[in-house]
């Protein structure tokens, strides 16, 4: 008996190995297509300046493409704990109450397993139609794209997406059961902790017996799923599954009717992301990874302290000049405050800093990467609101030169008149350097904006031809100064498909999410509200602001921008509000949601690059307060005057 069972064993661990090198194989597929799609787009521009003659199809090829890559990504990125989620209540769980954790993650992937099994079927369904019908885009003649082989590529994604599902749920039981603990206090621990999972079941039981029941209206619908939507995300629910979940429950409640949620459901999957405009995403991002192999922020930090080593906090002032560079060719907080933390911080306490404000610097600065242009964030609201990502881009640049002026006087003060928390700054040892060496250390950096901003600016390129151009000038920075090889490539693609894909699809989810609300006819009623009541502007953003703050204490910004837009834009355009202003405005609001408790994305980013011990997640989030106040100021300041952010356009 015991060889029979040593034997199936076996067997199962030799399928489980085969498996898993099946999302392995399609993390690989999806991130090089990346790498292929920057080639392609450059490829295209090439021919079409220098030989007048564009290839065919790049735009239908790219827009298609793109969804077959978050899908074939998206099994490995559930595999490796790669969705976006909110994990200070789940690692709280873990830790004091792992029984209550292991079964609430056990409900919350089983759920995505079941949403993603209907998108499966409808999805299925799309590919033996466009199979059946030899479905093509394109133009007859010129070139002709078939779409099945694309939509293939969708389904196995979904499909492979539900077996991860699946099987995190069969190990969270395993866990579950074979860790039980023997002990009758340890015992009576777990049953506690079955409660209010029990309870939550017997409440979401109640919610479909309201509705069956009461006939709730569809504005209290919407209503009630946003409460389900932030309580859900608040424990720790991946923030798509979240999404996908209550708004297909929405739709389905609201016209009493499951095949429209279905429908709604494969048609966001589907055609959400299927446009060549979200290839921008994924491209900045490959931008800024690769850079940051080829230690451009690095350089920016040497060149910011040879400028300014005779200030007094000159060293905390050349952190966010150098935060501010190389925020301008990567587009993100979050590879600052990873980059800064291993080059800043060290030297910051050596000369006297004290480690509370040596991490409030990186972590305070860091912010500059979604505000100071090319930014991801603003490609993400340029894509929602519909409103030009060039435009945006250009709108940033003044906003991002005020609140890093505001920071420099900031450190200035706090070192001057405050030294208990600064520490005392001593003058370090570093060599003046003429202009030609900065100009040639800064060099890269120059260059590509020049090459992306210069393009965008001048209507050369579009944002996605210029996220294409930048990534490929960053390949050729990293392997001038011999950083690049064949495993730096492969580390910088495949973290590059982890990232896009969890982005990518979380607006497939917020576009599912977005249609509930439209039909729900919230949005509309909410404005309506607001013009009967005649609520000015001044309230509006106050209101507005309050609550993106109140959402960064949980989320991340991504998802808090595409929760709220959908409801607030209308708003917005209702009160004549100038869409890439507000969106400025929006995003440096959200921002300040990386710095504040409990999520603080950025502090727990700087927190987590040092070593461990070296300081606390208390410190950092201390010394980034006196920036959370500054953010404050300049967002007013930028509230009352719009022209600040829209003088260069």
């Amino acid at each position: 008996m015991r060889l029979a069972q040593a034997g199936a064993s076996d067997a199962l661990s030799k399928v489980a190995r085969l498996y898993s090198l099946v999302p392995t194989s399609l993390s690989y597929v999806a991130s090089f297509s990346i790498l292929f799609m920057m080639l392609m787009v450059c490829a295209d521009i090439f021919m079409r300046y220098f030989f007048n003659a564009p290839i065919g199809g790049v735009a239908e090829v790219i827009a298609n493409l793109i969804v077959t890559a978050v899908f074939l990504q998206f099994g490995s990125t559930i595999r490796d704990g790669r969705l976006i989620r909110a994990d200070f209540v789940m690692g709280y769980w873990m830790t004091r109450r792992p029984a209550l954790a292991r079964i609430a993650e056990m409900f919350f992937f089983a759920v995505g397993a079941v949403v993603l099994s209907f998108m499966f079927l409808w999805l299925w369904r799309d590919f033996l139609y466009a199979y059946q019908t030899n479905e093509f885009t394109g133009a007859p003649g010129a070139y002709v794209i078939q779409l099945w082989p694309f939509k293939l590529g969708v389904v196995v994604g979904c499909g492979v997406a539900i077996v991860e599902c699946a099987l995190f749920v069969i190990r969270a039981a395993f866990e579950l059961r074979w860790q039980a603990p023997a002990d009758r206090s340890a015992q009576a621990s777990v049953k506690r902790d079955l409660i209010p999972i029990v309870l939550f079941f017997l409440a979401v039981g109640l919610f479909f017996l309201t509705n069956s029941s009461a006939g709730l209206s569809p504005v209290q619908i919407a209503i009630m799923s946003l409460v389900g939507l932030v309580l859900g995300v608040a424990v720790g629910m991946p923030i798509a599954f979240a999404l996908l979940a209550l708004s297909s429950i929405g739709i389905w409640f609201v016209r009493d009717n499951f095949a429209i949620a279905e429908n709604a459901l494969g048609l966001s999957a589907s055609g959400t992301i299927r446009s060549y405009e979200f290839g921008v995403v994924p491209l900045f991002v490959i931008m800024g990874l690769m850079l940051d192999k080829a230690d451009v922020g690095r350089d920016a930090f040497v060149v910011s302290c040879a400028l300014l080593r005779k200030i007094k906090g000159g060293l905390g002032i050349a952190t966010v000049m150098a935060n501010a560079i190389f925020a301008s060719i990567t587009g993100s907080s979050m590879a600052s405050a990873a980059v800064f933390s291993r080059i800043s911080v060290f030297p910051m306490v050596e000369t006297g800093y004290t480690k509370r404000f040596a991490v409030g610097i990186v972590a305070g600065s860091s912010v500059l990467g979604m505000l100071i242009p090319p930014s991801v964030l603003m490609i993400i609201y340029g894509l929602i609101a519909e409103a030009s990502i060039g435009k945006l881009f250009i709108a940033g640049i003044l906003p991002g030169i005020l609140l890093s002026i505001a920071y420099s006087i900031l450190i200035v003060f706090l070192a001057t008149f405050f030294p208990k928390f600064t520490g005392e700054p001593k003058p370090f040892d570093i060599e003046a350097m003429s202009w030609s060496a900065i100009f040639v250390q800064l060099l890269p950096v120059i260059a590509i904006v020049a090459l992306v901003m210069g393009g965008i600016y001048l209507g050369v390129f579009t944002p996605t031809e210029a996220g294409a151009v930048g990534a490929l000038a960053a390949f050729v920075v990293a392997a001038v100064r011999k950083r690049l090889s064949f495993k730096v490539v492969r580390d910088v693609v495949l973290e590059t498909g982890y990232i896009s894909a969890a982005i990518l699809f979380l607006f497939i989810a917020a576009n599912n999410y977005g249609r509930m609300l439209t039909i729900s006819s919230l949005p509309l009623q909410l404005t309506s509200a607001i013009t009967n009541y005649d609520i000015g502007m001044a309230t509006f953003l106050a209101i507005h602001f309050v609550i993106l703050l109140f959402l960064g204490m949980i989320l991340d910004s991504v998802s808090i921008m595409l929760i709220t837009l959908p409801i607030v834009l209308p708003v917005a355009a209702a009160l004549q509000a100038d869409p890439i202003w507000f969106g400025i405005v929006t995003i440096i609001a959200i921002e300040i949601g990386l710095l504040t408790p409990p999520f603080g994305l950025s502090v727990f980013v700087v927190k987590g690059t040092l070593p461990p011990n070296y300081v606390t997640l208390g410190d950092v989030f201390i010394g980034s307060g006196p920036f959370v106040v500054v953010m404050t100021i300049v967002t007013v300041i930028l509230m009352i005057f719009p022209k600040i952010s829209l003088a260069l356009l």
